[in-house]
């Protein structure tokens, strides 16, 4: 059977079941458990570090009221950069390809902020829909734009998370089909067309830390406004 270029962003089925839910719980098998020992293994020593790092640079521009997301944002990001590294593994699935999963991500954790926002300084909160010293006949303008982009927020943390993983994908697939054509042809170039190929893996490695990371740090930000 020959498959298309966008089948491999499909949710995979198995007896009529989708294994979605599955993708997306089973990564949180890999990590190891918290121990009581004194002394413990590298393993859970490099992730506890990684951890500890990370919830102090996303909590660092941050007041005091919002350090209770810490938890939430330090799961989200765990969550979000080991799915995209488990996607670049050979026959797997990438869940984050999913438009409707990051939008599932998105649009929760946003109205959470704006939520937040409105409840605990309504004043402010509706003070960023005009700036201030705006010309009076402009402000049913800005009002109307700075509320299109409020409300573009999520969809723009969603489809960037998804077109930037989606297009590396892309890339990888068209890559490793042309080095397979090639190889019997022109060997030379299908040689050139792998070690390509190898150094845009090692960029999609790159890509997939860095988008959980703006994913999250635009979250952060979005609490700051409202907090």
């Amino acid at each position: 059977m020959i498959l298309g270029l966008f089948d491999q962003f499909f949710s995979p089925y198995f007896l009529g079941v989708p294994l979605l839910a599955i993708a997306i719980a089973a990564p949180w098998v890999l990590f190891p458990k918290p121990s009581n020992r004194v002394i413990h293994g590298r393993s859970l020593t490099a992730q506890n570090s990684f951890i500890l790092n990370f919830t102090k640079q996303i909590l660092l521009p941050l007041n005091v009221g919002a350090h209770k997301w810490a938890l939430l944002l330090t799961v989200l990001m765990i969550n979000l950069i080991t799915l995209n590294l488990l996607g670049l593994l050979p026959y797997t699935f990438t869940p984050t390809t999913q438009l409707p999963l990051n939008m599932g991500f998105a649009i929760p954790l946003w109205l959470a902020t704006v939520v937040i926002g409105l409840r605990n300084q309504p004043t402010i909160a509706l003070g960023h829909l005009l700036p201030e010293g705006t010309p009076t006949p402009l402000i049913p303008v800005l009002i109307i734009i700075e509320t299109i982009s409020l409300f573009v927020r999520p969809f723009a943390l969603g489809v960037r998370l998804t077109a930037n993983l989606a297009a590396g994908h892309l890339l990888i697939q068209l890559l490793s089909s042309a080095t397979l054509f090639l190889i019997d042809q022109m060997w030379p170039v299908a040689i050139l067309t792998g070690l390509v190929m190898a150094l845009l893996t090692l960029l999609e490695l790159a890509v997939a830390g860095i988008q959980a990371y703006v994913f999250v740090l635009l979250l952060s930000l979005y609490l700051q406004e409202n907090t």
